[in-house]
């Protein structure tokens, strides 16, 4: 679709959003951790661990819509864009022990989005679980709604060489 500008003023937005944009329908959480002696390649062992290393990873704000309903992780195919919220930490510090987690509040109104909200650090998966975890909930609060439902995934590693961690929400 090829738009310009005078073309707007006759042009429905809602209709055009509605068919322009992609609204995700399902989302899955997944988390790995990988130690090479590149980030990158830490950061793509990572992805294999978290099972989604063969797909383009186009980073999301931290929302997810109405409606939209979790599955187990799938195997998307090789090369799709897919949209991620993400955390991801990366470090050649040996012995530190790193983590990344993601949550998702959904709130008690489930005509309203939910927010996902990313972590990582130099600490423990489960302290950056409890982290991540408070700010989805702070999240939903500043929205003025309460969190009916909540859940969380992290990834933790102690370095050897140069690791990385990875969480994320994946939405398809």
């Amino acid at each position: 679709m090829n738009i310009h500008t005078n073309d707007l003023t006759n042009l429905d937005v809602a209709q055009l959003a509605a068919s322009a944009l992609f609204r995700p329908q399902a989302y899955f959480l997944c988390a790995g951790y990988g130690d090479a002696e590149r980030r990158l390649v830490a950061f793509d062992q990572a992805l294999l661990r978290a099972g989604i290393a063969d797909v383009n990873l186009v980073r999301l704000s931290s929302i997810v819509g109405p409606h939209v309903k979790r599955i187990e992780p799938v195997k998307l195919a090789p090369g799709l864009l897919v949209p991620t919220a993400y955390a991801q930490k990366c470090s050649d510090v040996k012995g530190e022990r790193i983590a990344a987690a993601v949550a998702i509040a959904r709130p008690d109104d489930p005509e309203r989005a939910g927010v996902i909200m990313e972590f990582s650090d130099a600490c423990s998966g489960k302290e950056a679980e409890e982290i991540v975890r408070g700010m989805a909930e702070e999240a939903i609060h500043n929205r003025g709604l309460k969190v009916a439902h909540m859940e969380s995934i992290f990834a933790e590693h102690v370095v050897e060489k140069t690791g990385c961690v990875f969480a994320g929400v994946v939405q398809i």
